[in-house]
């Protein structure tokens, strides 16, 4: 279980986009097809692509379902934690300022985000 650097990008940029980089690793799309997958359904909600809002309707229709994380230890349970109590599956992780994609129990990112502490976290359904 370990962090696995994963930037989609066509021209390698890290700009904030990192919705965009989570379904991709998580749902095998290219920067582009996710990119506009989100932009469709801000189009529809009248949101940015990156809205909280948006990005939830999204994953929703992609089949995730979403939980929250205990909250035994809200401020000490990290990304690395969760990739090592959930080894099995696909996840979408969000920080508050930040989404992490986690694929039986590695995490895919553009850098190392395994200190960061998630507060909640999307689920793969039926896969």
């Amino acid at each position: 279980m370990s962090w696995r650097y994963f930037n989609p990008n066509p021209v390698g940029k890290n700009v904030e986009d990192c919705t965009v980089r989570a379904i991709c690793a998580v749902e095998g799309m290219t920067w582009s097809e996710a990119y506009h997958l989100l932009c469709d359904m801000g189009n529809i909600v009248y949101d940015l692509p990156n809205a909280n809002e948006v990005f939830r309707a999204v994953l929703r229709k992609l089949g995730y379902s979403r939980h929250t994380i205990p909250n035994t230890c809200p401020d000490c349970y990290t990304v690395a934690e969760f990739c090592r109590d959930y080894p099995i599956g696909k996840y979408i992780l969000g920080t508050g300022t930040h989404v992490i994609a986690v694929i039986n129990g590695n995490y895919y990112d553009s850098s190392n985000s395994g200190n960061e502490v998630p507060l909640y976290f999307y689920k793969k359904e039926n896969d």
